[in-house]
């Protein structure tokens, strides 16, 4: 009030008598030289205005008075008395960002007082206006909806925390802070004392995404003390806000099942491990994170820890193939403190989940038998030599490898490592036709550092089928007896009976007794190889023929042939 008092004093005080007034200033005179373009509100009786002014004699046009030289605008009341009639007349009407010139004849301003000297008597007053604010004890917060979201679950209350940006500006225009010049958001509780008091009731009731301007009058923003240098006295204030977010101290977890597969006959539990892809953003929708970007699923245990505790949650009792959003409160996630540049603090996170797996690292191979042939007596077991067809895919259902891709199946032979131990188990006790389904745990799989085209950590699906299968021999083994071998060997071996055996003959007799179901090679070898290489073990001395008494040394090979094995 004493700025007001003192600048009134002023104007009362700077008064001239003009003894004969020109005809043109019988009454006040405005030009307004230049109006905005946009006008919602004019000066009306008992409104308060804060304005600059630089005041002139029409005379000389002497300056007697400026705000502009004082470093501060001028702020009063209008139609009550604390200005000059002229002046209260001249107001009247005026915009915000209006200039206007005001002319005053004496009888309208301070008649024939005079100034001790300052201004002459009945001086004619000019008065050049450029008004920068109006306001009246009776407005309250005004809230105008610029955009709001299509989808609004939630509005801000009394109590929640709230991130925002905004540009705030005097209503003449002029900006005097703006969060995105630090590229921060404001951040604080609503209803606690914390913003100034038209902030606290412009902000509630809005969505995330939603823009507002909220224009506060000044005894509900910085009132006559206004805030240091960057808003004056009296000021009115104009926000333009984005609610980037919003939460509750007491929110907990928001879970949104967005998708789930049938035939779901498992769901995640603490102590399984995961496998999933996801896109992190802000409640705005900012993306902050993506394991699609990385082209690689986030791999952790469920409910153990190594996750933030909102997500731990959230990731138990999800199916394979589900999909979910999962919305955690900062208090379940990153906190006050975020994480570097990538999440601030206080910030809510929501993310779109999808399972891609999961299983426990005490999980068996599963399977399952789709068909079977009604002869299925003859079953593979170890060292057999086996062909057959598969597709292996995620659980997702993408495609790894299919044996379609070659011209011919796949051959293994069991127990001898050459496939994933998994597969090895999937294939076992199969006969020729069946068809299984054999899901594969990445511990019987490739394990947590995964292959050539298989993920880390990711379980297999098998769909296998048997085409042909050769018995085997055990490790070690060239061939074996099915029957019991001819007592004694080597007159049997002599099939032209001159006592001794050359190459040819030797493989004469080893294909007939495997012909006749007597005997068996190694299979997936070639025979003739196979042959020789026997023929070499019993040839002692290397002459090119087995006699009797080489079959019958009594070292670890003749063991063997005690044995039925040659």
């Amino acid at each position: 009030m004493d700025l007001i008092i003192s600048s009134t004093l002023l104007f009362s005080l700077l008064v001239v008598a003009v003894n004969c007034l020109p005809e043109p200033f019988l009454d006040v005179v405005v030009d307004r030289y230049e109006i905005p373009s946009v006008c919602p509100r004019e000066v009306e009786t008992e409104d308060f205005i804060r304005f600059h002014f630089n005041g002139t004699l029409f005379a000389d046009g002497k300056k007697f008075d400026s705000s502009h030289d004082r470093g501060k605008t001028f702020v009063s009341q209008v139609g009550l008395g604390r200005l000059i009639t002229g002046m209260d007349r001249g107001l009247l009407g005026m915009c915000v960002n209006e200039r206007r010139k005001i002319t005053v004849p004496p009888h309208l301003a301070y008649g024939s007082v005079g100034t001790g000297g300052i201004i002459p008597p009945d001086a004619v007053l000019v008065y050049d206006i450029l008004l920068l604010d109006i306001w009246n004890t009776e407005d309250k917060v005004e809230i105008r909806t610029v955009s709001k979201p299509a989808s609004c679950k939630r509005t801000t209350v009394a109590s929640d925390y709230v991130r925002y940006h905004y540009n705030g500006t005097l209503l003449s225009g002029e900006t005097f802070e703006s969060s995105h010049s630090g590229n921060s958001t404001y951040n604080t509780y609503l209803g606690q004392g914390d913003l100034i008091k038209g902030m606290d009731e412009g902000l509630l009731g809005m969505c995330v995404g939603e823009r507002r301007i909220i224009i506060v009058p000044p005894f509900l923003a910085y009132g006559e003390t206004g805030y240091g240098s960057l808003v004056p006295p009296q000021a009115t204030l104009v926000f333009e806000v984005l609610l980037v977010d919003v939460f509750n101290p007491n929110d907990d977890l928001i879970v949104e099942v967005k998708e789930v597969p049938e035939g779901c006959t498992r769901r995640t539990v603490t102590g399984d491990y995961i496998r999933y892809h996801y896109n992190g953003t802000f409640q705005d929708g900012k993306a902050f994170d993506s394991s699609y970007q990385r082209n690689s699923t986030y791999n952790t245990y469920v409910g153990m820890g190594y996750v933030i505790q909102g997500m731990d949650k959230a990731l138990q009792g999800l199916c394979i193939g589900e999909k979910r959003r999962i919305t955690v409160p900062p208090h379940m996630a990153y906190g006050e403190t975020g994480v570097g540049k990538m999440i601030p603090g206080s910030a809510v996170l929501v993310f779109d989940v999808h399972v891609i797996d999961f299983h426990n690292p005490k999980d068996p191979v599963e399977i399952k038998v789709t068909y079977k042939p009604q002869d299925c007596s003859l079953l593979s077991e170890a060292n057999d030599l086996m062909q057959y067809r598969y597709n292996c895919s995620l659980l997702d259902g993408t495609l790894l490898y299919s044996s379609d891709q070659y011209d011919s199946p796949s051959t293994t032979t069991l127990g001898a490592n050459q496939v994933i131990l998994g597969l090895e188990k999937g294939l076992s006790g199969m006969c020729v036709g069946e068809r299984r389904e054999v899901i594969v745990p990445p511990h019987w799989g490739h394990g947590e550092d995964g292959a050539g085209g298989v993920p880390k950590s990711a379980v297999l699906f098998f769909e296998l089928e048997l085409v042909e299968l050769q018995k085997g021999v055990p490790e070690g083994f060239m061939f074996v007896w099915l029957a019991d071998s001819p007592d004694p060997l080597f007159p049997a071996m002599d099939l032209n009976g001159d006592k001794e055996v050359p190459l040819e003959e030797f493989s004469s007799f080893i294909m007939i007794q495997v012909k006749e179901g007597t005997g068996r090679l190694r299979p997936g070898v070639d025979a003739d190889s196979i042959v020789k290489e026997m023929f070499d073990n019993q040839d002692q001395n290397r002459d090119g023929k087995i006699v009797e008494s080489e079959l019958q040394q009594t070292d670890e090979a003749t063991e063997q042939a005690k044995r039925d094995e040659l």
